[in-house]
């Protein structure tokens, strides 16, 4: 009999553990989100709810269905909470110290026969589960931010991994209505040797000064059809996320296009990390994001310079 995932335990509750607790609650899937860091469980579960309630007001989601939802979703700081879960998906800190340490911890905690899963997006599978007991059990399932709207999941098997866990994990990817792609496991898989290149060169032409932020951004969405430019899109995903993924994947690969700018150092090391601390490339603490004088001076022609003069 084919293996069926029905319950979900999410062990992290920042932006993309809350993301995509959200998603599988709202899919119908009795779901845990795991606290890894302790402390309050209200705030995660605030941002949950305040997240389905917009899409009440924007009329995407009926009042009963928020409802049934947020019945469906359990907020704790027990990792032991996982223990019933047929799906374990991880989304804590993306150093392989931890996810191994988590995964050992893990194993000793689910049940026989449950799919662990990691939403690494640049440490290499085989790594995250060397020392494992089980790593058959082992598959990356990779979401995108805001995993409430982006479609893609990358997934990838390690060699060690049983076909029935994979197949569940790509019915369970189209069930929660996301479009899986099966990948090797490999640094980085496809999305992020593409796009953490895109966002550190695009950190460097702020750097050398060739543009002021927003015309850097409006010139990829116009020239290239790009939803999102790629300073506004690092400040979304997080500076201090993008660091890591860059000193990943520099590790892993050995390619210098993975080396991370001077400024986006700066950045992290100061707390400035995009949307999630109001500061990053922009400054989000207005009504409308505006370029974050901290970090950057423009010395060059502007649009409003060349229309006065």
């Amino acid at each position: 009999m084919a293996f069926e995932i029905r319950s979900v335990a999410v062990v992290g509750c920042g932006v993309m553990g809350t993301g995509i607790a959200e998603v599988c609650a709202l899919a119908g899937f009795p779901t845990v989100a795991i606290k890894a860091t302790g402390g309050d469980v209200s705030v995660p579960r605030g941002k949950v709810l305040a997240s389905m309630d917009r899409l009440v007001k924007k009329g995407k989601l009926t009042q009963e269905a928020r409802d049934a939802a947020a019945e469906r979703l359990t907020f704790t700081t027990e990792l032991a909470a996982a223990a019933g879960a047929d799906l374990v998906i991880e989304s804590a800190a993306e150093t392989l110290a931890a996810k191994r340490d988590l995964f050992a911890r893990l194993e000793g905690i689910v049940r026989a026969g449950a799919v662990i899963g990691t939403n690494t997006s640049s440490l290499r599978l085989t790594d995250i589960a060397a020392g494992m007991s089980h790593p058959e059990r082992v598959v990356g399932l990779h979401f995108f931010s805001p995993a409430q709207v982006m479609k893609l999941v990358e997934v990838a098997p390690i060699p060690a991994t049983r076909r029935e866990l994979t197949d569940a994990a790509i019915a369970f990817c189209k069930a929660i209505g996301k479009e899986p792609v099966v990948l090797k496991d490999e640094p980085g898989y496809v999305v992020n040797r593409l796009l953490v290149p895109y966002m550190l060169h695009a950190i460097e032409t702020l750097e050398a000064k060739v543009a002021t932020p927003e015309a850097i951004d409006t010139a990829m969405k116009l020239g290239c059809g790009h939803p999102m430019g790629p300073l506004a899109l690092a400040d979304l995903i997080g500076l201090d996320v993008v660091f890591a993924m860059s000193r990943s994947l520099l590790q892993e690969l050995g390619d210098t296009r993975f080396r991370a700018p001077a400024l986006l150092r700066r950045l992290v090391h100061t707390g400035q990390l995009g949307r999630k601390t109001k500061r990053g490339l922009y400054d989000y603490s207005g009504e409308h994001p505006v370029p974050n004088p901290a970090v950057f001076e423009f010395d060059g022609p502007t649009l409003q310079a060349v229309a006065t003069a």
